[in-house]
C-alpha cells in the first residue's frame, strides 16, 4: 500500500520473474552444509538497486535499504527485517560467484527477455567504446616489457601475403618471427588496467568497455579490455558475441575502420557504416586519393600521368608502389609529391584495401548518412546515461573479472529499466525514444 503504482521497482517486479536466478545458482549454493545463506535472488536484487539508482557503494546501498520502504518491498523484506551486512555481497562473490559466469548469464537472460517482449530491433547495431576509470593511483606504476599479442587473423594474413608475393614473382616469407615486445606502464594497484592517455594532460589507469546496442539503446553485448588496448584490437571478442543476433548493419566510429575489421564484417554479410576519414597527407602534399589505382595493370598513376609500379609486399600486408627516379624530373610536381633525395614516391596499399573501398562506397548509399547520425541517440546516449545515472564514471573494484561483473550488472539494470518503462507506457501513445528520456 505504501508503494505507488507507477514506481519503477513495482514496474520491474511486474516485468521480470526473478526466480530464473535459482537454477543459475544451483551449483553454487550448498543446501546441506553450513548455515542458510542469503537468498541469491535477494543478493542480485540488492546490487540491481545499487546500479538502478547509481548508488556509489554497497555500504550506502544497505544503509538506504534500512529506511527505504520501496527497496524493502522489492527485496521481500517487511518493516522490521534487518538487511544483510554491507560486506555480505563481497564475501559471497569471493566464496561463490568468483570464477563463474553467473552475472553474464543474468545479463544474457535480460537481453533475451527484451527480445522476447519485442523491445529490441537487432537489424542495425551501434558499436563504440568508453573508458571506466580504474581504482588505481596513477602515480603507483612501473615500466615493464610485455610480449605483443599476435592478432587472431595473423596466419590468414600471412598466407595471403605469401600468395600475393608469389603472384608478383617474389619469394614467400619462410619464417614467422616472434611478435617482439613493447614497453608499457603498468599499475601496481590493479595490473589488469591500462594507462589511458587523452590529450596532453589526461593520463589515468582505466578499462575500455566496448558495447553494442540496438536503435532503442538496449545494450546487447559488451567486452572489457585494458584501457591501453585499441578498440580495433579487442573488437573481435565483441564481434563473436554479436553473431547470434544476425545484424545486417554495424555502425561504428573511425577507430574500427581498419582493413581487417572491414573484411571481417563484409565477408560475414554485415554492412559496415563508418565515417569519412580525411587524408593524412602533410600540408602542401598531394593526397593519396589524387593517385589513381589501375587494377588491371596493378599500378598507380600520379597527377602528371607517371607510373608508380609494384615493388614488393611487406610483412604487414602492404603492397609498395614506387616511382622511377629517372622518370620524375622537370615539369613534375616533386615538391608536392615527395621530399625524397632520390625523387622516389612510395604509396602503400593493403592487400585487403578493396574492403576499405567497399566501406567507402557504402557511405554514399541512401539513408546511410542519417543512420550514422543516430549514434548520438543510441550508443553515445547509453554511455552518457551509464556515467551520469548508473555510476559508470569510475569503479571501486579491481581486476578484470570484477569489472566484467560490474559492467554486466550495470547494463542489466539499464535494460531492465528500459523494458519495464516500455511495457508500462508504450501501448500506442508513447515512443521508445520518449520513454527513455
Amino acid at each position: 500500500m505504501l508503494i505507488p503504482e507507477d514506481h519503477l521497482l513495482r514496474q520491474i517486479e511486474k516485468t521480470v520473474d526473478f526466480s530464473f536466478i535459482y537454477p543459475l545458482a544451483e551449483g553454487i549454493y550448498s543446501p546441506d552444509k553450513g548455515r542458510p545463506g542469503v537468498d541469491p535472488v535477494v543478493l542480485v536484487k540488492i546490487v540491481l538497486i545499487q546500479y538502478l539508482y547509481g548508488i556509489c557503494s554497497m555500504r550506502q546501498t544497505i544503509e538506504e535499504i534500512r529506511y527505504n520502504v520501496a527497496y524493502r518491498w522489492f527485496l521481500g523484506y517487511d518493516l522490521y527485517k534487518r538487511p544483510p551486512h554491507f560486506s555480505t555481497f563481497g564475501k559471497n562473490y569471493k566464496r561463490r560467484f568468483e570464477g563463474t559466469d553467473l552475472f553474464e548469464q543474468i545479463f544474457t537472460h535480460m537481453v533475451e527477455l527484451c527480445i522476447h517482449k519485442g523491445a529490441v530491433r537487432a537489424e542495425t547495431l551501434f558499436v563504440d567504446a568508453t573508458h571506466l576509470k580504474a581504482s588505481a593511483n596513477k602515480h603507483k606504476k612501473v615500466k615493464r616489457e610485455i610480449q605483443k599479442q599476435v592478432k587472431s587473423y595473423h596466419e590468414e594474413l600471412l598466407a595471403e601475403i605469401n600468395r600475393d608475393r608469389e603472384a608478383h614473382g617474389k619469394e614467400p616469407f619462410d619464417d614467422d618471427p616472434p611478435p617482439g615486445s613493447a614497453p608499457v606502464t603498468q599499475s601496481t594497484t590493479d595490473p589488469d588496467s591500462g594507462m589511458f592517455v587523452k590529450g596532453e594532460h589526461k593520463r589515468d589507469f582505466a578499462y575500455s568497455i566496448q558495447t553494442a546496442c540496438d536503435r532503442h539503446g538496449c545494450a546487447l553485448a559488451y567486452d572489457v579490455a585494458a584501457g591501453n588496448v585499441h578498440d580495433s584490437v579487442s573488437f573481435e571478442g565483441l564481434y563473436r558475441k554479436l553473431l547470434p543476433y544476425n545484424p545486417l548493419r554495424l555502425v561504428t566510429d573511425v577507430d574500427y575502420k581498419t582493413p581487417a575489421i572491414m573484411r571481417m564484417l563484409l565477408t560475414g554479410g554485415i554492412m559496415p557504416v563508418v565515417p569519412y576519414t580525411s587524408p593524412k597527407a602533410g600540408k602542401g602534399f598531394l593526397k593519396k586519393s589524387e593517385y589513381i589505382y589501375d587494377e588491371y595493370y596493378d599500378c598507380y598513376i600520379c597527377p602528371e600521368n607517371k607510373i608508380l609500379s609494384y615493388s614488393t609486399t611487406n610483412r604487414e600486408g602492404y603492397r609498395e608502389y614506387k616511382s622511377k627516379k629517372y622518370v620524375c624530373g622537370k615539369g613534375c610536381r616533386l615538391s608536392e609529391c615527395t621530399r625524397s633525395k632520390t625523387h622516389t614516391k612510395v604509396i602503400m596499399r593493403h592487400i585487403w584495401e578493396e574492403y576499405m573501398e567497399q566501406s567507402h562506397h557504402i557511405r554514399y548509399m541512401e539513408g546511410i548518412k542519417e543512420l550514422y547520425a543516430k549514434r548520438k541517440e543510441t550508443i553515445e546516449r547509453v554511455f552518457g546515461d551509464a556515467k551520469e545515472k548508473h555510476g559508470f564514471r569510475y569503479t571501486q573494484y579491481r581486476c578484470k573479472a570484477k569489472i566484467e561483473m560490474e559492467v554486466a550488472l550495470a547494463y542489466t539494470a539499464m535494460n531492465l529499466k528500459k523494458l519495464a518503462r516500455w511495457l508500462t507506457y508504450s501501448f500506442g501513445f508513447l515512443s521508445l525514444s520518449t520513454l527513455f528520456l
